[in-house]
């Protein structure tokens, strides 16, 4: 069930949202990051977010273009 649900077993069982986050994520460097952006002041994290758009935004553009 938690396979076809993309959850995992332990997010059936507590339900709690950072098993959910943690259960996306394969690369815990990456989940790291996100949690120390999440302490970051608005602004901050603002700018994190406008960096990672714009990341994304260039590689769909790019898969686009070929």
């Amino acid at each position: 069930m938690a396979d076809a649900l993309g959850v995992s077993s332990d997010y059936l069982i507590e339900g709690t949202t950072a098993d959910a986050a943690k259960a996306k994520f394969e690369d815990r460097e990456l989940l790291l990051q996100f949690q120390e952006v999440e302490k970051l002041e608005e602004e901050d994290k603002q700018v994190v977010k406008k960096l990672i758009d714009a990341f994304l935004t260039k590689k769909h553009i790019q898969e686009l273009a070929r």
